[in-house]
Order: structure tokens, then sequence, then C-alpha cells
């Protein structure tokens, strides 16, 4: 309860303007430790430096809720050329993409005249682009009322792409992802598994973290179970534990699931399970409109709010 308690307050201070305007002028050199970098360049050479220790990336462009289909598609665009840098720099381009950024919600007039919902107009573009790369693109999971949209146009594109081209996220704090889970099986779905990082109501989401740490444990051991690939997206020391033990008792290969972490969070641990023969991918965010992923990062730890305390203080 203390976890949602500091969480909410946290979230309802940064939602703040006046707030916002002074971590984007004073807090950039800090958010760097979380976000690599305003262009795609330096996303890319984040990529590189990590695979020297046997880490991949999973590339992200920041952005969301786009007001505009001209901002959808321009940002549907960055993320194409995403795609081409990585693919140029030869990195099989492997990105995360929120459907809200590139339009979902917003329709417009389709090639048989009819009306389309533009995300999943230029999901297409992007999940083509990744499958002619051989990589694989993400659909992020947003707030809960998106919920429904974004597992439906994941139907779709796996149905045109296939799984290893595109996969989407689940998360434990909502009372309705086990059976979004069980839902999905007969696609064999690539998922990233991780416990929600947006400020919901009770209604919707539990509000014990004993209760969310439990519920995480279970989607994963299913999702492992039922012999579909899982990113196992937690910072966790007891449940990275659990999930290792459990896929030792069960038979599952290291080739089967993967640990997924945040960009310049846990590093010394995503290094350790690497050199152990375990998959490790970072979550790598990049771009202009890093201060709500920032925020929600500085909302998940206590440890990060002194991190950045001391930083500013440091002048």
């Amino acid at each position: 309860m203390i976890d949602q308690i500091y969480r909410k307050a946290v979230l309802t201070v940064s939602g703040q303007k006046f707030v916002e305007n002074i971590v984007r002028k004073q807090g950039w050199g800090l958010a760097q430790r979380f976000v690599a970098g305003e262009e795609a360049e330096g996303a890319i050479a984040a990529v590189k430096e990590l695979a020297a220790d046997g880490i991949t990336g999973n590339l992200d462009l920041l952005g969301e809720f786009v007001a505009s289909p001209e901002k959808a598609n321009e940002f549907a665009e960055k993320v194409l050329h995403l795609l081409d840098a990585a693919h140029d720099a030869g990195i099989q381009p492997y990105a995360s993409i929120k459907l809200s950024a590139v339009g979902q919600g917003q329709t417009v007039d389709g090639q048989a005249g009819d009306r389309q919902d533009l995300g999943l107009t230029n999901a297409r573009r992007i999940v083509g682009k990744a499958k002619e790369y051989g990589g694989f693109i993400c659909l992020d999971m947003e707030d809960h009322p998106r919920v429904d949209q974004t597992l439906s146009q994941f139907r779709t594109l796996a149905g045109e792409f296939g799984t290893q081209h595109v996969g989407t996220v689940l998360q434990s704090y909502l009372y309705r992802t086990e059976d979004d889970r069980n839902s999905l099986d007969d696609l064999s779905p690539n998922l990233r598994i991780v416990k929600g990082a947006y400020l919901e109501p009770e209604s919707v989401a539990m509000p014990s973290k004993a209760d969310v740490d439990a519920s995480y444990r279970k989607l994963v051991y299913a999702h492992m179970k039922a012999g579909n690939y899982t990113n196992v997206g937690t910072h966790d020391d007891s449940i990275i534990e659990d999930v290792k033990r459990f896929a030792l008792a069960h038979g599952i290969e290291k080739d089967a699931y993967e640990f997924q972490m945040l960009y310049g969070v846990r590093r010394d641990l995503q290094k350790e399970l690497a050199a152990a023969g375990y998959r490790v991918r970072a979550y790598i965010p990049y771009g202009r409109d890093w201060y709500p992923y920032f925020s929600r990062r500085i909302a998940e730890r206590p440890a990060n709010v002194l991190f950045i305390l001391k930083g500013m203080l440091k002048g």
C-alpha cells in the first residue's frame, strides 16, 4: 500500500505543469540515465555499446497520445527511419511502439473508401518494414481504456505478419490480464509481461504490491508453460530467481525466454545474467518527448527519486 501511495503521489506531482517545466529545464542531464539521447543515432549507439556485454536492445521512440493525423504520420515516419537506420548500422531492428503515438483511435479514409483506424494503418507500415529486415515490433500496452483495441489490433497484425515479427505487452496489475493472456494462446504469441506503470483506478488495477507480484509470477509461468516465448520485464531479484527456478524445474530452455530491463536500471544485473547465458534485452527509449517516460520511471522506485535529487542538488 505504501508503494501505491508513493507512486500515486509522484505521478500526481509530475503531472503539474510547473513541475514539468522545472524538470524539463534542469533534468535532461539526469534523464540521460534512462533515455539514450534525443535522436535515433544515440539509441543505436546504445545498442552497440550493450552488445559488447552480450545484451540486445529494444528501441523505443518516446511519444504517446498524438492528437492529429498529421502528427501521427510524422511519428510513424520517424519510426520507419529508425528501422532503416538500425538496419544500415548492421542491427536487426527490434523496436517498441505505442499505437496511440501512430494514430490509434483516429479514423481516416481507407483505399476502399471505408473508415480505418490510423494506428493500425501506420502499424502495418512499421511491422511490414521490420519484417523486411527480419526484425520485430512490440506493441506497447498503455492505460486500461486502450487494452481492448490494442489486443484486437495485435491479433490482426499477428495474422498478417506472424508472431515472429510482432508481439505485445500485458500488465500484471490489471485484474483482467489473466483472461487476456489465456485468450491469446491460440496465437502462440511473443509477449512481454510487466507489472504496469500507469496510474489506474483501483476498480481495474490491483492496489497491493503483493497481489501485483503474485499476478506477475502467475502470468509468466503460464505463458512459459504454454510453450510461448516470454519476455520477463522486471528488475525484481526475487522474481528473476523464481523464473530461473521455474524454467529449470519444467525443462524450459534459456532460449525460450528472456529478461527485459530498462536502459540505465540495474546494469550490474543485466551484465550478470548475460554472462550466465541468459538472454537479456534492454528497453532503450530515446526522443525529445522524454518527460512522461521519465516521470513513470521515478514513480516506480524511491531510489530513482534519490538519484534525481542528488543530481539536481549538484547543479
